[in-house]
């Protein structure tokens, strides 16, 4: 499994509270059977709203790797849909001031970290960002900090999930393939495994 200790690259801000998964992806486009599509669909009805001025649409902000986001980010539908979209535009590493619990849930089960500071770093942060997009950003997940430009703060992530991404065993699903011969092992010492209901008379 891959650890996740320190993304680096560059930040997007997205500023506003309350941002539910519906917007960061549309209902309309959870019928897909893979999520490869979702990235190009993230955001598209504020972006369409916005007519180019959304942050995802704006130049100086394609390729960036790193969301800045505000509180109460992905509350909801409890749709993994959201992360997956983030993840397939390319955001490696959200930062904000709250997260939902379940987007929260869902963005470690794919490895992408969701770390917290106070909304005045975040408004420091964005800031930052949209006077210089192009500055450079690294999230440092083993010490908890973020470092943008001339500016460090301290973040913080739940112990719990800070391990599981920092030591690659986020993916449970991946581990249970690798450990398959195991678990196989495992399934045949098992006796109720291998009890059968008698013959009936």
């Amino acid at each position: 499994m891959s650890k996740i200790q320190q993304i680096s690259g560059r930040g997007v801000p997205l500023r506003g509270n309350d941002i539910d998964t519906d917007r960061i992806i549309p209902a309309r486009f959870l019928r897909c059977v893979t999520f490869d599509g979702l990235g190009a669909q993230v955001f598209a009805d504020d972006r369409a709203q916005t007519q180019g001025q959304h942050p995802f649409d704006l130049p100086q902000y394609q390729g960036a790797n790193l969301l800045f986001v505000n509180d109460n980010f992905g509350c909801g539908s409890s749709r993994e849909h959201a992360p997956q979209a983030l993840s397939k535009w390319g955001i490696r590493g959200i930062i904000g001031e709250s997260f939902a619990e379940i987007f929260f849930g869902n963005c470690v089960a794919i490895g992408l970290p969701c770390v917290t500071a106070d909304s005045a770093t975040l408004d420091r942060l964005q800031s930052t960002l949209e006077a210089n997009p192009q500055t450079p950003v690294t999230l440092d997940l083993d010490n908890l900090q973020i470092h943008c430009g001339d500016v460090t703060a301290s973040v913080q992530m739940g112990e719990g999930p800070h391990q599981m991404l920092t030591s690659g065993t986020w993916d449970s699903c991946g581990q249970l393939v690798a450990r398959a011969d195991d678990i196989r092992a495992t399934a045949a010492k098992l006796p109720y495994l291998h009890w059968q209901t008698p013959a009936s008379a």
